[in-house]
């Protein structure tokens, strides 16, 4: 597992896990698991994330 900063970009646009699951089409407690490090998004959601939250992969997904 990486480091994910998903959290903080989420928080940072006032977006509920909720809000970004339904916008994902994943479950609200599988972006809490992306979040925790207990799971790591395909590459097709975590471009989805990245557009959603108007980030870089790298921003999101490895802390640059």
């Amino acid at each position: 597992m990486f480091k994910s900063n998903l959290k903080l970009y989420r928080t940072k646009k006032n977006i509920t896990q909720l809000e970004l699951a339904e916008k994902t089409g994943v479950t609200k407690d599988y972006i809490s698991m992306i979040e925790r490090g207990k799971r790591n998004p395909g590459i097709f959601l975590a471009k989805k994330i990245a557009v959603i939250l108007d980030a870089t992969l790298d921003e999101i997904f490895f802390g640059n």
